[in-house]
């Protein structure tokens, strides 16, 4: 268990009102978790301190070879008062695997979590409680060493800030469009794919902005070999449902294992509904689409919880899917999800952990 030192800010910043419309990811809390790695000594000196400015080196490691990893989960706050984490062992099961992926010293999840925990302890009056609002968790490590050359660094610094959010897309619920990209590639099977690091969204930003200049919210990638298999949207996993059965790329090692992916996945079968993890052909989906096969599609993801998608595009190709509303599954796990985040719904699955 760390031996976490908290030192509280003499200037504590305004909290936002609940009338504020909470930009996705602009506003932060008072308070940062950090601690320490050396080579030797380990992860040492855990503390809790006023949000402020890293300083580093211009030759931190960091900035020139990319070794960094990140995390991302949401506290709530329940009609009784009490504040819920979702799932937080799932964020630190991946927070480990992405470490060993990239040579980063793991943390035992137990400390990763109590890291979150305590933070949000000290900063759980930004909690917004407004519909749709949550406090997002951004939990990342960065190589600090000095030095320029290819190795794994012998320093790092393990960061924790929040920031109140309301929701991810402007969209909100309603229905995103979805580009399909057939140009770039994200990640390829034995690359990063699959860990949570930042070359894998930098890599995703000439495509997300060709689809946001197309009026598309967001990037469904095809895999990177034979450029015809259905991977992961840039900030979620997908799903369709294909003549009654939810189907879901198969994670192969190019694809983030998402928390809410998994939750998604337990919760369709809790309700008998069939699911297959498989791989899905973008030529599949067009003629599921042209078909009526097509009943549904929604990505899934920590910041968007469930977003249900009402259009693809594929080349000269645009899907409406069925008449571009939100469908019956996506609402039922939007709700259901939400529901036992915010503790209004039965956590049949020991999901939640109580903060205070």
């Amino acid at each position: 268990m760390l031996n976490i030192r908290i030192e509280k800010t003499q200037n504590p910043k305004p909290i936002p009102g609940e009338d504020n419309p909470l930009k996705f990811g602009t506003i932060f809390t008072d308070h940062m978790f950090i601690m320490n790695y050396e080579t030797g000594k380990g992860w040492h000196d855990p503390r809790i301190v006023e949000y402020q400015p890293i300083v580093l080196e211009p030759s931190a490691m960091v900035f020139h070879y990319g070794q960094e990893m990140f995390e991302g989960l949401k506290a709530y706050r329940t009609d009784e008062g009490n504040v819920l984490l979702f799932r937080p062992d799932k964020n630190a099961e991946r927070a480990m695997n992405t470490n060993r992926r990239i040579c980063i010293p793991e943390i035992p999840a137990e400390d990763f979590v109590q890291a979150v925990k305590e933070l949000v302890a000290v900063d759980n009056a930004w909690i917004p409680t407004r519909p749709g609002t949550s406090l997002y968790i951004r939990p990342f490590i960065i190589a600090t060493d000095p030095f320029l050359g290819v190795r794994p660094s012998d320093t790092y610094q393990f960061i924790v800030i929040c920031s109140p959010v309301g929701a991810y897309y402007p969209e909100g619920l309603n229905p995103v469009k979805i580009w399909i990209e057939d140009d770039y590639v994200r990640a390829v099977k034995g690359g990063i794919g699959e860990a949570k690091t930042g070359g894998n969204y930098v890599a995703s930003l000439a495509a997300q902005v060709k689809a946001h200049d197309e009026g598309y919210s967001q990037v469904l990638w095809l895999d990177g070999v034979e450029r015809k298999y259905i991977e992961e949207v840039g900030a979620m996993n997908i799903f369709f449902k294909i003549n009654g059965t939810v189907v879901t790329p198969k994670l192969n090692g190019s694809i983030l294992p998402g928390v809410t992916r998994n939750s998604v996945i337990e919760l369709c079968k809790h309700w008998g509904l069939p699911v297959e993890e498989r791989k899905v052909s973008v030529d599949e989906l067009v003629e599921a689409a042209k078909t009526g096969a097509l009943e549904e599609c929604w990505g899934s993801g920590t910041a968007a919880v469930i977003s249900p998608v009402g259009h693809l595009r594929f080349e000269d190709n645009v899907m409406q899917i069925k008449d571009g509303g939100i469908g019956e599954v996506s609402q039922k796990l939007y709700d259901t999800i939400t529901g036992i985040q915010l503790g209004k719904v039965k956590d049949e699955f020991g999901w939640t952990v109580q903060v205070k």
